[in-house]
Protein backbone atom coordinates (compact mmCIF):
# COMPACT_ATOMS: atom_id res chain seq x y z
CA UNK A 1 0.00 0.00 0.00
CA UNK A 2 1.25 3.46 -0.90
CA UNK A 3 0.86 5.66 2.16
CA UNK A 4 0.37 9.37 2.80
CA UNK A 5 -1.07 10.29 -0.56
CA UNK A 6 -1.87 13.93 -0.98
CA UNK A 7 -2.20 16.73 -3.50
CA UNK A 8 -1.05 20.29 -2.92
CA UNK A 9 -2.85 23.39 -4.12
CA UNK A 10 0.26 24.13 -6.20
CA UNK A 11 -0.10 20.82 -8.05
CA UNK A 12 -3.73 21.59 -8.88
CA UNK A 13 -2.85 25.14 -9.93
CA UNK A 14 -0.09 23.93 -12.24
CA UNK A 15 -2.18 21.09 -13.67
CA UNK A 16 -5.05 23.39 -14.65
CA UNK A 17 -3.05 26.61 -15.26
CA UNK A 18 -4.93 28.49 -12.56
CA UNK A 19 -4.31 32.19 -11.95
CA UNK A 20 -3.26 32.93 -8.37
CA UNK A 21 -5.15 35.96 -7.04
CA UNK A 22 -3.98 35.68 -3.45
CA UNK A 23 -2.00 33.47 -1.09
CA UNK A 24 0.96 32.57 -3.31
CA UNK A 25 2.96 31.67 -0.24
CA UNK A 26 0.25 29.18 0.82
CA UNK A 27 0.21 27.01 -2.33
CA UNK A 28 1.76 24.17 -0.36
CA UNK A 29 -1.54 23.59 1.49
CA UNK A 30 -2.76 20.01 1.29
CA UNK A 31 -5.93 18.92 -0.52
CA UNK A 32 -6.99 15.71 1.21
CA UNK A 33 -10.62 15.32 0.08
CA UNK A 34 -11.46 14.25 -3.49
CA UNK A 35 -14.81 16.03 -3.83
CA UNK A 36 -15.05 19.80 -4.29
CA UNK A 37 -17.99 21.86 -3.03
CA UNK A 38 -20.06 24.82 -4.15
CA UNK A 39 -20.89 26.96 -1.13
CA UNK A 40 -24.58 26.88 -0.28
CA UNK A 41 -25.28 26.54 3.42
CA UNK A 42 -21.72 27.73 4.00
CA UNK A 43 -22.88 31.18 2.86
CA UNK A 44 -25.89 31.26 5.17
CA UNK A 45 -24.45 30.56 8.59
CA UNK A 46 -22.07 28.26 10.42
CA UNK A 47 -23.28 24.63 10.59
CA UNK A 48 -21.10 22.16 12.46
CA UNK A 49 -22.35 19.19 10.42
CA UNK A 50 -21.03 20.47 7.09
CA UNK A 51 -17.82 18.70 6.06
CA UNK A 52 -14.71 20.81 6.31
CA UNK A 53 -11.56 20.78 4.22
CA UNK A 54 -13.12 20.67 0.74
CA UNK A 55 -12.00 22.92 -2.13
CA UNK A 56 -14.70 25.58 -2.55
CA UNK A 57 -15.72 26.68 -6.05
CA UNK A 58 -17.39 30.03 -6.77
CA UNK A 59 -19.34 30.09 -10.02
CA UNK A 60 -21.59 32.71 -11.57
CA UNK A 61 -24.54 31.83 -9.30
CA UNK A 62 -22.52 32.15 -6.10
CA UNK A 63 -20.88 35.43 -7.04
CA UNK A 64 -24.16 36.85 -8.39
CA UNK A 65 -25.77 36.00 -5.04
CA UNK A 66 -23.04 37.79 -3.10
CA UNK A 67 -23.49 40.87 -5.30
CA UNK A 68 -27.16 41.09 -4.31
CA UNK A 69 -26.04 41.72 -0.71
CA UNK A 70 -24.66 44.92 0.71
CA UNK A 71 -20.89 44.99 1.18
CA UNK A 72 -20.90 44.26 4.91
CA UNK A 73 -23.34 41.33 4.62
CA UNK A 74 -21.39 39.85 1.71
CA UNK A 75 -18.20 39.95 3.76
CA UNK A 76 -20.02 38.15 6.61
CA UNK A 77 -21.19 35.40 4.24
CA UNK A 78 -17.67 34.98 2.88
CA UNK A 79 -16.45 34.77 6.46
CA UNK A 80 -18.82 31.86 7.11
CA UNK A 81 -17.41 29.97 4.12
CA UNK A 82 -13.82 30.54 5.24
CA UNK A 83 -14.54 28.94 8.63
CA UNK A 84 -14.90 25.59 6.84
CA UNK A 85 -11.16 25.75 6.16
CA UNK A 86 -11.04 25.02 2.42
CA UNK A 87 -7.52 24.24 1.10
CA UNK A 88 -8.23 26.90 -1.53
CA UNK A 89 -11.05 28.78 -3.22
CA UNK A 90 -11.40 28.79 -7.00
CA UNK A 91 -13.37 31.36 -9.01
CA UNK A 92 -14.61 30.12 -12.39
CA UNK A 93 -15.39 31.84 -15.71
CA UNK A 94 -12.71 34.52 -15.17
CA UNK A 95 -15.03 36.44 -12.85
CA UNK A 96 -13.83 39.26 -10.65
CA UNK A 97 -13.40 38.21 -7.05
CA UNK A 98 -16.17 39.45 -4.69
CA UNK A 99 -15.31 42.21 -2.25
CA UNK A 100 -13.83 40.94 0.98
CA UNK A 101 -12.79 37.53 -0.35
CA UNK A 102 -9.06 38.24 -0.58
CA UNK A 103 -9.09 39.90 2.84
CA UNK A 104 -10.79 36.99 4.62
CA UNK A 105 -8.71 34.38 2.81
CA UNK A 106 -5.50 36.30 3.47
CA UNK A 107 -6.22 36.32 7.20
CA UNK A 108 -6.94 32.58 7.12
CA UNK A 109 -3.96 31.73 4.84
CA UNK A 110 -6.24 30.32 2.13
CA UNK A 111 -5.12 30.73 -1.52
CA UNK A 112 -7.59 32.22 -3.99
CA UNK A 113 -7.33 31.01 -7.60
CA UNK A 114 -9.16 31.71 -10.84
CA UNK A 115 -9.89 29.78 -14.04
CA UNK A 116 -11.45 30.64 -17.38
CA UNK A 117 -13.35 27.33 -17.34
CA UNK A 118 -17.04 27.28 -16.57
CA UNK A 119 -18.25 25.92 -13.23
CA UNK A 120 -19.48 22.66 -14.78
CA UNK A 121 -16.34 21.95 -16.77
CA UNK A 122 -13.91 22.81 -13.99
CA UNK A 123 -15.72 20.86 -11.26
CA UNK A 124 -15.73 17.75 -13.45
CA UNK A 125 -12.04 18.08 -14.30
CA UNK A 126 -10.90 18.84 -10.76
CA UNK A 127 -13.03 16.08 -9.20
CA UNK A 128 -11.62 13.56 -11.69
CA UNK A 129 -8.07 14.73 -11.01
CA UNK A 130 -8.43 14.59 -7.22
CA UNK A 131 -10.19 11.24 -7.26
CA UNK A 132 -7.37 9.74 -9.31
CA UNK A 133 -4.60 11.31 -7.27
CA UNK A 134 -6.07 10.56 -3.85
CA UNK A 135 -7.41 7.08 -4.56
CA UNK A 136 -6.28 4.18 -2.37
CA UNK A 137 -3.72 2.19 -4.34
CA UNK A 138 -1.43 -0.82 -4.29
CA UNK A 139 1.35 -2.04 -6.55
CA UNK A 140 1.38 -5.68 -7.69
CA UNK A 141 3.56 -7.87 -9.89
CA UNK A 142 1.94 -8.48 -13.27
CA UNK A 143 1.15 -6.98 -16.66
CA UNK A 144 -1.74 -4.70 -17.54
CA UNK A 145 -3.07 -4.47 -21.10
CA UNK A 146 -6.09 -2.99 -22.82
CA UNK A 147 -7.69 -5.53 -25.15
CA UNK A 148 -10.27 -4.01 -27.50
CA UNK A 149 -11.14 -1.40 -24.89
CA UNK A 150 -11.26 -3.87 -22.00
CA UNK A 151 -8.71 -3.64 -19.19
CA UNK A 152 -7.02 -6.97 -18.44
CA UNK A 153 -4.66 -7.75 -15.59
CA UNK A 154 -2.28 -10.64 -16.40
CA UNK A 155 -0.73 -12.48 -13.49
CA UNK A 156 1.33 -15.61 -13.01
CA UNK A 157 4.66 -16.90 -11.76
CA UNK A 158 7.84 -15.18 -12.88
CA UNK A 159 8.89 -16.47 -16.30
CA UNK A 160 5.47 -17.87 -17.19
CA UNK A 161 5.23 -15.61 -20.26
CA UNK A 162 3.16 -12.61 -19.23
CA UNK A 163 5.32 -10.03 -21.03
CA UNK A 164 5.69 -12.21 -24.12
CA UNK A 165 1.90 -12.56 -24.26
CA UNK A 166 1.52 -8.79 -23.92
CA UNK A 167 3.96 -8.35 -26.81
CA UNK A 168 1.84 -10.63 -29.00
CA UNK A 169 -1.29 -8.68 -28.05
CA UNK A 170 0.43 -5.39 -28.99
CA UNK A 171 1.23 -6.91 -32.37
CA UNK A 172 -2.48 -7.59 -32.83
CA UNK A 173 -3.38 -3.95 -32.24
CA UNK A 174 -4.01 -3.92 -28.48
CA UNK A 175 -2.30 -1.66 -25.94
CA UNK A 176 0.20 -1.99 -23.14
CA UNK A 177 -0.55 -0.16 -19.90
CA UNK A 178 2.15 -1.49 -17.58
CA UNK A 179 4.70 -4.29 -17.44
CA UNK A 180 6.17 -5.96 -14.34
CA UNK A 181 4.76 -3.48 -11.81
CA UNK A 182 1.07 -2.55 -12.07
CA UNK A 183 -0.37 0.20 -9.88
CA UNK A 184 -4.01 -0.45 -8.98
CA UNK A 185 -6.14 2.49 -7.83
CA UNK A 186 -9.51 2.09 -6.17
CA UNK A 187 -11.76 4.80 -7.59
CA UNK A 188 -14.98 3.42 -6.09
CA UNK A 189 -16.26 0.21 -4.46
CA UNK A 190 -16.81 -1.14 -7.99
CA UNK A 191 -14.02 0.51 -9.97
CA UNK A 192 -10.35 -0.44 -10.14
CA UNK A 193 -7.94 1.47 -12.35
CA UNK A 194 -4.68 -0.01 -13.63
CA UNK A 195 -1.70 2.14 -14.53
CA UNK A 196 2.13 2.27 -14.44
CA UNK A 197 4.37 3.67 -11.70
CA UNK A 198 6.07 6.23 -13.95
CA UNK A 199 9.44 4.50 -14.16
CA UNK A 200 8.12 1.66 -16.35
CA UNK A 201 5.94 3.82 -18.59
CA UNK A 202 5.98 2.51 -22.20
CA UNK A 203 8.56 -0.20 -21.36
CA UNK A 204 8.15 -3.93 -21.93
CA UNK A 205 10.82 -6.40 -20.79
CA UNK A 206 11.25 -9.58 -22.85
CA UNK A 207 13.51 -12.41 -21.79
CA UNK A 208 16.41 -13.02 -24.21
CA UNK A 209 15.60 -9.78 -26.03
CA UNK A 210 15.78 -7.03 -23.42
CA UNK A 211 13.89 -3.84 -22.67
CA UNK A 212 11.64 -2.42 -25.40
CA UNK A 213 10.02 0.98 -25.68
CA UNK A 214 6.75 -0.02 -27.32
CA UNK A 215 5.88 3.53 -28.40
CA UNK A 216 9.21 3.97 -30.21
CA UNK A 217 8.91 0.55 -31.83
CA UNK A 218 5.20 0.26 -32.60
CA UNK A 219 3.79 3.78 -32.38
CA UNK A 220 1.71 5.80 -29.96
CA UNK A 221 -1.36 3.56 -30.28
CA UNK A 222 0.55 0.65 -28.70
CA UNK A 223 0.44 2.29 -25.25
CA UNK A 224 -2.28 3.55 -22.92
CA UNK A 225 -1.76 5.49 -19.67
CA UNK A 226 -4.45 3.74 -17.65
CA UNK A 227 -7.44 1.44 -18.00
CA UNK A 228 -10.34 0.25 -15.90
CA UNK A 229 -9.66 -3.34 -14.87
CA UNK A 230 -12.44 -5.64 -16.06
CA UNK A 231 -10.71 -9.06 -16.00
CA UNK A 232 -8.07 -10.73 -13.87
CA UNK A 233 -6.38 -13.51 -15.87
CA UNK A 234 -3.88 -15.86 -14.28
CA UNK A 235 -1.50 -17.80 -16.52
CA UNK A 236 -0.76 -21.21 -15.00
CA UNK A 237 1.02 -24.40 -15.99
CA UNK A 238 -0.92 -27.05 -17.89
CA UNK A 239 -2.84 -29.44 -15.64
CA UNK A 240 -3.06 -32.78 -17.43
CA UNK A 241 -5.98 -34.26 -15.51
CA UNK A 242 -8.01 -31.08 -15.12
CA UNK A 243 -11.49 -30.79 -16.65
CA UNK A 244 -11.15 -28.24 -19.45
CA UNK A 245 -14.30 -28.68 -21.52
CA UNK A 246 -16.97 -27.02 -19.36
CA UNK A 247 -19.78 -25.38 -21.33
CA UNK A 248 -19.48 -22.33 -19.13
CA UNK A 249 -17.11 -21.71 -16.26
CA UNK A 250 -18.72 -20.37 -13.09
CA UNK A 251 -17.61 -16.80 -12.51
CA UNK A 252 -14.86 -16.55 -9.93
CA UNK A 253 -13.45 -13.34 -8.50
CA UNK A 254 -10.16 -11.88 -7.35
CA UNK A 255 -10.42 -9.11 -4.78
CA UNK A 256 -8.20 -6.03 -4.65
CA UNK A 257 -8.80 -3.45 -1.92
CA UNK A 258 -12.35 -4.72 -1.59
CA UNK A 259 -13.11 -4.51 -5.33
CA UNK A 260 -14.10 -7.85 -6.89
CA UNK A 261 -12.78 -8.50 -10.40
CA UNK A 262 -13.89 -11.49 -12.53
CA UNK A 263 -11.04 -14.02 -12.51
CA UNK A 264 -10.14 -16.84 -14.87
CA UNK A 265 -7.15 -19.14 -15.29
CA UNK A 266 -5.57 -19.97 -18.64
CA UNK A 267 -3.44 -23.09 -18.74
CA UNK A 268 -0.25 -22.90 -20.77
CA UNK A 269 0.96 -25.54 -23.19
CA UNK A 270 3.33 -25.35 -26.18
CA UNK A 271 1.39 -24.35 -29.27
CA UNK A 272 -1.54 -22.76 -27.44
CA UNK A 273 -2.54 -19.33 -28.73
CA UNK A 274 -2.59 -17.65 -25.32
CA UNK A 275 -3.04 -14.16 -26.76
CA UNK A 276 -6.00 -15.41 -28.78
CA UNK A 277 -7.53 -16.96 -25.66
CA UNK A 278 -7.17 -13.63 -23.83
CA UNK A 279 -8.90 -11.86 -26.74
CA UNK A 280 -11.68 -14.44 -26.57
CA UNK A 281 -12.01 -14.03 -22.79
CA UNK A 282 -12.22 -10.24 -23.11
CA UNK A 283 -14.82 -10.39 -25.89
CA UNK A 284 -16.83 -13.02 -24.01
CA UNK A 285 -16.81 -10.82 -20.89
CA UNK A 286 -18.10 -7.91 -22.98
CA UNK A 287 -20.96 -10.03 -24.35
CA UNK A 288 -21.87 -11.12 -20.83
CA UNK A 289 -22.05 -7.48 -19.78
CA UNK A 290 -24.49 -6.98 -22.67
CA UNK A 291 -26.64 -9.82 -21.31
CA UNK A 292 -25.62 -12.53 -23.79
CA UNK A 293 -24.42 -16.02 -22.84
CA UNK A 294 -23.31 -18.48 -25.52
CA UNK A 295 -23.84 -21.37 -23.07
CA UNK A 296 -27.41 -20.25 -22.38
CA UNK A 297 -28.15 -20.03 -26.09
CA UNK A 298 -26.64 -23.49 -26.64
CA UNK A 299 -28.74 -24.99 -23.83
CA UNK A 300 -31.81 -23.29 -25.25
CA UNK A 301 -31.18 -24.88 -28.65
CA UNK A 302 -30.79 -28.32 -27.04
CA UNK A 303 -34.05 -27.86 -25.14
CA UNK A 304 -35.87 -26.85 -28.33
CA UNK A 305 -34.46 -29.86 -30.19
CA UNK A 306 -35.49 -32.19 -27.35
CA UNK A 307 -38.97 -30.65 -27.29
CA UNK A 308 -39.35 -31.09 -31.07
CA UNK A 309 -38.37 -34.76 -30.78
CA UNK A 310 -41.02 -35.33 -28.11
CA UNK A 311 -43.72 -33.84 -30.33
CA UNK A 312 -42.86 -36.09 -33.28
Amino acid sequence: MIENKHVTVRQAAETFSLEVLGGKEQLGRIIAKPQVRRPGLEFLNHFSFIAKGHVQILGRNEISYLRTLDAEEARHRIGYMVTYDPPCIVITSNQKEPEGLLLHCGEANIPVLRTSDSMTDFVQKLNRFLLNQLAEEIAIHGVCVNVSGIGVLLRGKSGVGKSETAHTLIGRGHRLVSDDIVVLRKLSPQTLLGTHDGSNKEFLALRSVGLLNVVRMYGRTSFQEETRIALDIELIEWQKDALNNELEVDVKYKEYMGVKIPHIQIQLQPGRDVAGLIEAAANNWYLRMQGYSAAEEFRHRLEEAFHDEEEE
